[in-house]
């Protein structure tokens, strides 16, 4: 594709990384078949391609407009386009280049700068945590259309972490609202970890990966999310023989391997960046070498074993990891499935895409259900915070990241 950028993106690092992303582009439309908000609205400005036709526009000075900032609203930066294109355009880096310029070229209504806001400054916070407990404590009271944004208290055992210590340590990223809404899933991982000999620490300066900020346009601040993670990492990294960090949250995974993209122009920290994203690892990756570990231990006979995996999209196409996860629980003796039509598709959550855009997120949410519920599972597993909160906001089936039902089966042994 032919790009001639306004004099304003000319031989800067964005307009240049831009160009190179657009030219890859034939416009073939192949992704527009497996992008989830085309297939709901069908409109071709909501698809990739068209999507694709209006970032072209911004970057070669084309006047921009309301309508330009909803189209890219309602993109969930799945990235499922960049698993079906066949040219390999980098669609989600090209996004996140654009989605800031339009915003500071079309002002956004006072309310949804509020949201924005309060969102990527609220949900970082050292206060969240508080307020969760409070809002779960008042969840009774709470008006209906919240409730699902407010899990219920987590019971006492997600606060149990492992005291052994092992030859064998990983670092553990414990996110920023993944402790306050589902603590569970992270002493689960440190558990399932321990009983395979694997020693979990914790950098406690270390919080948000950067994902929300960015997400929201905020990319200053999400660059300075990054640093202090790495500034926190960097001391164990060096001296403590660590394995790998390690991702139990997807989404979180996707953005931290992706530290030495977003830091490369950082002499400071281009070199750190890249080693941090080398050494991470999603969990599921780890589960090669935790299974035959953790076989002997596993206790399978009054746990769930019929299980819906739900694979997030930062899981499948942000890190191109599919399979694993319901290979290697097979193999300890659950038996996984994912659904048989449209388990590529969003299932709507996107971080923070089910709040901005509860329309489409929900009515994404059902389809994938839906789809879920032929399955007729006892838990739908998944392996994202936002996935599990969205999904279960729709079903009465317990959804649960699939590490806790490892730790289930091994508390019973």
């Amino acid at each position: 594709m032919q790009t001639h950028l306004a004099d304003e993106f000319k031989g800067t690092p964005s307009g240049i990384e831009a160009e190179a992303i657009l030219r890859k582009c034939v416009h073939c439309g192949f992704c527009t078949a497996t992008c989830p908000t085309y297939q709901l609205l069908g409109n071709e400005l909501d698809g990739p391609r068209g999507r694709i036709y209006l970032m072209k526009q911004v970057l070669e000075g084309s006047p921009v407009t309301r309508s330009t900032q909803l189209h890219l609203d309602r993109c969930l930066t799945c990235r499922n386009c960049e698993s079906t294109c066949p040219s390999g355009v980098q669609y989600g880096n090209l996004v996140e280049i654009v989605r800031p310029i339009v915003d500071h070229k079309v002002e956004r209504p006072a309310r949804e700068r509020a949201t924005r806001w309060l969102l990527k400054e609220g949900l970082t916070s050292p206060l969240f945590a508080p307020a969760m407990k409070l809002a779960q404590a008042l969840r009774p009271l709470v008006p209906a259309s919240l409730k699902g944004k407010v899990p219920p208290a987590a019971p006492a055992r997600a606060h149990r972490w492992p005291e052994g210590e092992h030859p064998r340590k990983v670092l553990m990223l414990i996110g920023c609202v993944q402790p306050a809404m589902m603590p569970n899933i992270n002493s689960a991982t440190a558990r399932v970890l321990d009983a395979a000999g694997v020693q979990t620490l914790v950098a406690d300066r270390a919080g948000c990966c950067g994902a929300i900020r960015t997400h929201l346009n905020d990319i200053d601040g999400g660059l300075a999310d990054m640093r202090r993670n790495i500034d926190a990492w960097w001391p164990l990294v060096s001296a403590e023989g660590i394995e790998a960090i390690v991702m139990n949250a997807s989404g979180c995974g996707v953005t931290v391997k992706e530290y030495g993209h977003a830091l490369a122009r950082d002499p400071a920290y281009a070199d750190k960046a890249r080693r941090i994203g080398e050494l991470t690892r999603d969990l599921s990756e780890l589960l090669p070498d935790l299974v035959p570990r953790l076989q002997p231990k596993m206790r399978l006979r009054n746990v769930p074993t019929q299980l819906a995996f739900h694979p997030p999209c930062t899981l499948q196409h942000g890190q191109q990891l599919r399979g694993g996860v319901e290979a290697h629980m097979n193999a300890l003796g659950f038996h996984v499935q994912v659904a048989t039509s449209e388990s590529h598709l969003c299932c709507g959550s996107a971080g923070t895409y089910s709040i901005l855009q509860p329309e489409l997120a929900y009515r994404l949410r059902d389809r994938k259900l839906e789809n879920l519920a032929a399955l007729r599972p006892q838990v739908i597993v998944s392996a994202n915070i936002g996935c599990i909160q969205h999904l279960q906001t729709g079903t009465t089936t317990p959804v649960k990241h699939w590490i806790e039902v490892l730790d289930e089966a091994l508390q019973l042994g």
